[in-house]
């Protein structure tokens, strides 16, 4: 359990709380990768977010004094985030993804995909008319962060997403809503394929648990506090991948893409699938994050 906050303290201003929780988290050695990549980013977040003052004007409000209650309210929530660890899209229920923001609670894990990455630039050169694209399938969708830009990237789109668990698809419902995209978006509790509707897509797309049994055993503890369920994927990380590779052939269309995210998990993937001529997909952290197959290519 996170300590009590002191009602008495030597703050008044938000550069005083951020060098304080920058401080906090360093000595802590907080894991940072639910959003943030340092402890200063994290921080700003965190106080700006709390104080509901603009995301983009630290700045601005540095010096700003604040009120006794403001700053017990800070306090809170540096002691949460440093002493149980809790991931800060939980402590603030929101994610963001390039320009979206999502809900999020405990009951999924923090959105973040090397595939969103891709989606403004409509998938090309593999998709060449994106307005033709009328049949998404996405699976294991967790917040319904993917299939939201999905459904914004392309417009003439119905989007099937799927996921296992019933807590998930509650917190993927309320994004649906909050971006009013019920019309376009449907969502099934599936096992990968199994209660999705029987038909052809343009698109496959998934980013499904894909940690190996070694690297789950090893996860800092801000991981811990997701789903399991969403994270691992067996001995070598590779099981939801097998089932959604094998049963991929018979949902795409002719010219149908199959594309998933696996992570750092590109050796295992290729030892899985020693036949399959992996397409692997340029991201922010490197080539080996996402890969593709088209429906020709698959088993």
């Amino acid at each position: 359990m996170s300590t009590p906050i002191l009602v008495n303290h030597p703050f008044s201003t938000m550069r005083d709380l951020l060098r304080y929780a920058v401080s906090r988290f360093n000595a802590a050695k907080l894991f940072f990768g639910h959003g943030s990549s340092n402890a200063v980013d994290e921080a700003a977040y965190l106080l700006l977010h709390t104080l509901q003052l603009p995301l983009d004007k630290l700045d601005l409000y540095l010096d700003a004094r604040l009120l006794p209650e403001e700053i017990n309210k800070v306090l809170h929530v540096i002691e949460r985030r440093t002493t149980d660890r809790v991931p800060a899209a939980y402590i603030t229920n929101e994610a963001w993804l390039g320009t979206y923001r999502f809900y999020v609670d405990e009951r999924v894990i923090v959105p973040r995909s090397f595939i969103a990455e891709l989606i403004p630039e409509y998938f090309s050169p593999w998709v060449s008319e994106p307005d033709a694209i009328t049949d998404i399938l996405e699976l294991c969708t967790g917040s319904a962060c993917l299939p939201i830009m999905l459904a914004d990237a392309f417009p003439n789109a119905h989007v099937d997403t799927a996921d296992i668990s019933a807590d998930a698809l509650a917190v993927a419902r309320r994004n649906v809503e909050e971006y009013d995209l019920q019309d376009r978006i449907s969502l099934y509790e599936s096992d990968l394929y199994q209660n999705v509707p029987q038909k052809k897509y343009d698109l496959i797309i998934s980013n499904p648990p894909y940690v190996n049994s070694a690297s789950m055993a090893k996860l800092p503890q801000e991981y811990l506090c997701e789903p399991q369920i969403a994270l691992g994927g067996g001995t070598d990380g590779m099981d939801l991948v097998r089932t959604i590779i094998a049963g991929a052939k018979s949902r795409l269309t002719d010219q149908g893409v199959l594309m998933v995210e696996i992570g750092n998990e590109r050796a295992f993937a290729e030892a899985a699938f020693p036949d399959l001529a992996f397409t692997w997909l340029t991201t922010s952290a490197g080539d080996d994050m996402v890969f593709l197959l088209t429906a020709d290519q698959l088993p």
